[in-house]
């Protein structure tokens, strides 16, 4: 007898002070997220010891930190995160920007170690 679980069972949503991210994937080798930032927000400028992290834009255009290199990156371009990089995200135009992101590695929200944050976290 074959089992197979719901997918969608495993899909929630996070509300954060600069958007939200929809995660699609838990305790897995890759985590699968939807990362929406909000005009005018960014994420906390942060590391993270257990994961790297691969960005594929959306929408754009958004603005990344990673270690010494920060750019504005268009839709359809993507960014890598090694672990142990300093990096952080910024949507600083008036539409909603999403990001397609893929946590390689252990995934643990309290992994992130913030540098840098808006919101007093």
């Amino acid at each position: 007898m074959t089992t197979h679980q719901d997918p969608t069972e495993e899909v929630f949503v996070v509300e954060r002070p600069w958007g939200n991210f929809r995660q699609f994937t838990s305790g897995k080798p890759v985590t699968v997220k939807i990362v929406t930032v909000l005009p005018g927000h960014r994420l906390s400028l942060q590391t993270h010891a257990q994961r790297s992290e691969y960005w594929f834009v959306l929408d754009g255009p958004l603005t990344v930190t990673v270690d010494d290199d920060k750019r504005s990156v268009a839709a359809g371009e993507s960014v890598w995160v090694p672990v142990g990089a300093t990096h952080r995200m910024a949507n600083e135009g008036t539409e909603p920007v999403r990001i397609l992101e893929l946590g390689v590695g252990a995934f643990d929200e309290a992994d992130i170690v913030r540098l840098q944050d808006d919101y007093r976290r």
